[in-house]
């Protein structure tokens, strides 16, 4: 028996998503892909996914505007699902993490599951209908699937912990040394968005997403970043939100220290540009202005592996000089 999809007339994808699958030529196709995919209801197989989790990111907006992406932790369990429409949430915010300020009944959520060893990953947009001491409750809007292109696999092993434990903690309005370090080693980092407009309708809402690459495809200069964006599913959910609003909010986990670095800042995209070049297999570029960030040391009670990299990394890569810039600036 096939599994229902989108019943609503509306398109499950906003103005923003819509015209850059417009630019790409994609529109049509991608309404038609978005509503056999995208549900308003957890199928059993995200059911099941879910509850095997021990890790959860999560995006959120604040009361000043800004998205902010946050992980959760716990022992396989502590995501449960009630209901078809509901997700429950057994687990408090890390020491320092932002969530822990702005959590409450009636705020968009976005929910990205991710198994690093296995690359299966999950999304659901919903609000947050109950918060208590334990956790909180998420009625879902959106569930869907991704693919698991450019994921590093790596296992892990959770540790005992306390997620009130107090752990050295660095705000920022600038970039240090320590935060180029770890941006520099990247492989991996998150991002949250958001389109939080009535007119969006039923497509309204917070999404996060995973973004990888080889190390090294962070580029940094100074407080801005650049991300070479490679051939994906088409949706451009995080795309689709900077269209009409910049704002997104980055995570760093340093797979080593097991440190965090949260960033909030405004984003652009760069669709023609020779610069686009400098990286192979780059579509187009994510250029991020950081504003301000948070550091947490030894925050994620996680331990992982080396990485796998994905096998649709092996041509792309790495950043070429600038040489036209160089030449400027000579």
């Amino acid at each position: 028996m096939a599994i229902p999809s989108w019943q609503k007339a509306e398109s499950p994808f906003h103005a923003g998503e819509r015209a850059i699958q417009e630019r790409l030529g994609a529109l049509e196709q991608m309404d038609n892909f978005g509503r056999r995919v995208i549900r308003e209801f957890l199928p059993e197989q995200h059911r099941q996914f879910y509850a095997q989790l021990s890790y959860l990111l999560v995006g959120t907006v604040d009361a000043e505007g800004n998205p902010w992406t946050s992980i959760l932790v716990g022992e396989p369990g502590f995501i449960s699902t009630p209901s078809d429409r509901t997700l429950h949430i057994a687990a408090q915010p890390l020491f320092g993490d932002p969530l822990s300020n702005h959590l409450a009944v009636g705020i968009d959520v976005g929910l990205l599951g991710i198994e690093l060893h296995t690359r299966r990953r999950n999304r659901v947009n919903g609000i947050v209908s109950a918060v208590s001491a334990e956790g909180f409750d998420v009625q879902v809007s959106q569930a869907f699937g991704n693919c698991p292109k450019y994921i590093q696999a790596r296992q892990f092993d959770l540790k005992l912990f306390d997620p009130t434990e107090a752990k050295p903690m660095h705000t920022l309005t600038t970039l240090g040394e320590t935060e180029h370090a770890t941006i520099a080693a990247a492989d991996t980092f998150f991002i949250a968005t958001a389109y939080l407009d009535e007119s969006a309708g039923a497509a309204k809402g917070v999404d996060v997403s995973h973004r990888g690459g080889k190390t090294g495809f962070v580029r940094i200069d100074g407080d801005t970043l650049t991300v070479p964006d490679f051939t994906g599913n088409c949706h451009f959910n995080t795309f689709g939100n900077i269209e009409v609003n910049p704002c997104a909010g980055l995570l760093f986990i340093d797979f080593e220290s097991s440190n965090l670095l949260y960033l909030i800042g405004y984003a652009e995209v760069i669709w023609d540009d020779p610069e686009i070049e400098l990286y192979e297999g780059a579509e187009r570029l994510f250029k991020y202005h950081v504003e301000q960030g948070l550091r947490v040391e030894g925050s994620i009670p996680l331990s992982w592996s080396n990485p796998d990299y994905s096998p649709f990394l092996e041509s792309t890569g790495p950043w070429r000089a600038n040489t036209s810039l160089e030449q400027r600036a000579e």
